[in-house]
């Protein structure tokens, strides 16, 4: 009896780090899978069963990854052989509407250094910021509504005249807003204050878990 229990205990453990870390993994606003080298997928998070799901630039079919024409499959192929060889690689895959996903392959090592039959594949984030982490950001910093929404598009690269003709409001309103937020993020101008945006952890706002075909 006393065997059979610390077997358990013993499995608890085991099982509990590794289901944290799946936890974990579903909270980053970066689509990660595993899968073979053969492209076959083992897992995947949230953010990339979004992805996935969406079957624009990579989808599931039959258990395998898929990407949207022979140009791409070729792509992702080469870089899993040489992930099966030990080499990283970053790719870019496009669909037929020019949808662009960057994505990190990375050999996964066994304890003894030599390459593992798995690879993870982390996809680039659809934008410098998760809203998640904006509005984390905003409020600890004591910015208004407004200013939020002003660094919000800021962040996806657009000048303040562009912005303000976004928001129909005057090009000095969000000069204002941004010194504003200068002033409270401490920063020296645009460019550092969405530094410190896109430099924020990558966590995102959990995706509904949806079928992957």
């Amino acid at each position: 009896m006393e065997s059979a229990r610390s077997a358990a205990f013993i499995a608890g453990m085991l099982e509990g780090p590794a289901h944290g870390l799946s936890l974990v993994m579903d909270e980053l606003a970066h689509g990660v899978l595993l899968a073979s080298v053969k492209g076959q997928l083992l897992h995947a998070n949230h953010a990339a069963r979004h992805e996935l799901a969406l079957r624009q630039t990579l989808s599931v079919h039959e258990g395998h990854l898929q990407t949207a024409d022979a140009a791409q499959s070729k792509i992702l192929v080469q870089a899993l052989a040489k992930a099966e060889t030990g080499r990283r690689s970053l790719i870019a895959l496009r669909s037929p509407a020019r949808k662009r996903l960057s994505i990190a392959v990375v050999p996964l090592r066994s304890e003894r250094g030599h390459p593992a039959p798995s690879v993870a594949l982390v996809f680039s984030r659809a934008t410098v910021c998760d809203p998640v982490m904006l509005c984390f950001f905003a409020r600890t910093h004591g910015l208004t509504p407004s200013e939020e929404q002003v660094l919000g598009i800021l962040c996806q690269g657009y000048s303040a005249p562009e912005v303000a003709r976004q928001l129909n409001v005057a090009v000095s309103t969000v000069r204002s807003h941004v010194r504003s937020m200068c002033t409270k993020t401490h920063s020296n101008g645009v460019r550092t204050l969405v530094g410190q945006v896109a430099v924020l952890p990558p966590i995102g706002a959990a995706h509904l878990q949806e079928p992957v075909h």
